[in-house]
């Protein structure tokens, strides 16, 4: 029966290193010793006094080799940067600290490695700063299956150095590919407009969907020690083979919401005219009247175009 293996998780831990300018000062000291050591141990043509001696030629030599050797072993670090430490495939811990530092050169990037790169024993620098993500324009469905088109933009950052080196192959790209397919899952979890029992929209719920799409995706990339600091919708719009038509909704919804509007302040103007009438007796209506007073109003406050006047010069009952 085939058994199935589990991905090893790693925790970052603090790496070791050496003050750089105290490091300088000994490696320099060390080198122009090995040289008076390898000097001194030749023997001088002409001087048969002056005999050589093999072991301190050979410990002169050594000594010239390992000084060459731990130049690699100077770096530096700025704010928020951080160089992940590996000696022969084991992980030895992370740097934190910005300055000018001094480590075991078979797992520390030398001075002269370019910054982000990894040398052949496998030091790795990473960026601790925050970054911005923009993804692309993408056709998703809504809750209600209208397709539209959605864009966000994501800020996150490396908190744990030693999950995003071991942890994912690339956690840039890593950090790309599961954020598109996060908006994609929120954008199917919400209505692009007018949800059901008051339910957030895409269009009118944007701090809700703002704080589902940021719990969304820190849920898929806590796996790569990746924080997310903020996730917000920068594009969101009907899909263009169905946008005409839903404008066209839109704009018969506007219009019989500014109706209904009009219809609603013209009722409460005619009841105050109707009132104000009878209160100062200027006339008095009988039903009918009343009706064709209220009918007259009612077609000048909700016209479109402005009334004509017309003069009665006959009387409703003849």
């Amino acid at each position: 029966m085939p058994t199935t293996r589990t991905l090893t998780r790693t925790s970052e831990h603090a790496g070791g290193s050496l003050p750089g300018f105290v490091m300088l000062v000994v490696h320099l000291l060390w080198i122009l010793g090995a040289f008076w050591l390898f000097a001194s141990s030749i023997g001088r043509p002409g001087l048969p006094e002056s005999g050589s001696s093999p072991v301190g030629v050979v410990l002169g030599f050594l000594g010239l080799a390992f000084g060459l050797v731990a130049v690699n072993g100077y770096f530096t670090l700025q704010p928020n940067e951080a160089r992940v430490q590996i000696l022969f495939g084991s992980y030895k811990g992370t740097v934190r600290r910005s300055g000018f530092h001094w480590a075991n050169p078979f797992y520390t990037a030398g001075l002269f490695t370019p910054r982000g790169r990894a040398t052949s024993a496998g030091a790795t620098r990473i960026s601790l700063r925050v970054h911005n993500f923009n993804s692309e324009t993408l056709k998703v469905n809504d809750k209600r299956g209208n397709p539209v088109e959605i864009a966000a933009v994501v800020a996150w950052r490396v908190a744990d150095t030693a999950q995003a080196a071991f942890d994912v192959e690339d956690y840039k790209r890593y950090v790309q590919v599961q954020s598109e397919a996060a908006i994609r899952g929120i954008a199917s979890s919400f209505a692009y407009d007018h949800g059901e029992h008051d339910e957030p929209t895409l269009r009118s719920g944007a701090e809700e969907v703002a704080e589902a799409l940021q719990a969304e995706l820190q849920a898929r990339l806590a796996k790569a020690g990746v924080v997310v600091e903020e996730a917000r919708l920068t594009h969101l719009a009907y899909a263009p083979e169905i946008a005409s038509v839903m404008l066209r909704r839109q704009q018969a919804e506007a219009i019989v919401a500014a109706r209904a509007q009009i219809v609603q302040g013209a009722v409460g103007m005619v009841r105050t005219a109707l009132a104000e009438l009878e209160s100062q007796q200027i006339v008095q209506l009988d039903p009918e009247r009343r009706a064709a007073m209220v009918s007259n109003l009612l077609v000048v406050l909700c016209g479109n175009a402005d009334a004509s006047p017309v003069i009665n010069t006959g009387t409703l009952y003849g």
